[in-house]
């Protein structure tokens, strides 16, 4: 029972503490923000890596990281909680198969920041065909459907759950 009432005690002090750190507002740099990076072939990777800098005086917690596109995927960010004066990086891979030509790309971090409650970063790319033969979409689809065979009906769907046509 003693056990008990001091873990009820922990718990609430945890959950005060931790509401108060959210509530307390900070600034943040972002290094190179703005980027513009160079060519990169239709369905090459890029691993894209923001150096985020908590420059106030209370801790910085991340409540939420929104892409622009599907194609950047979060990769080991350690951004959730930076601590004041401390920076961490978010770490994101970009696939190009999914885009072509110049290609403008956002991502929005939202959080305890001062004056607003999101902060936007940005990059653009080129993305340009091999110089062979343009493949479409559906060609780079299935190269990454043979190569990872984790995606099992990822598009296609199951056999018993094909949707439906009409005339």
């Amino acid at each position: 029972m003693k056990y008990n009432i001091f873990a009820y005690f922990l718990l609430a002090l945890l959950s005060v503490s931790c509401a108060d750190i959210k509530n307390r507002k900070t600034t943040i740099e972002v290094v190179d923000n703005n980027r513009h990076y160079y060519p990169v072939l239709a369905g090459q990777k890029l691993d894209i890596v923001f150096p985020i800098k908590n420059t106030g005086n209370n801790p910085l917690v991340i409540s939420d990281v929104i892409t622009s596109c599907g194609c950047l995927v979060s990769k080991k960010s350690s951004i959730e909680a930076i601590p004041e004066g401390d920076e961490r990086l978010l770490i994101l891979e970009y696939n190009s198969a999914k885009n072509v030509g110049f290609v403008d790309h956002y991502i929005t971090l939202f959080g305890n920041f001062e004056g607003t409650d999101m902060y936007e970063i940005k990059f653009d790319v080129n993305v340009v065909p091999s110089a062979h033969y343009t493949k479409d979409y559906e060609e780079l689809y299935q190269e990454e459907k043979d190569k990872d065979g984790n995606i099992k009906s990822f598009v296609d769907g199951d056999e018993n759950n094909k949707s439906y046509y009409m005339d």
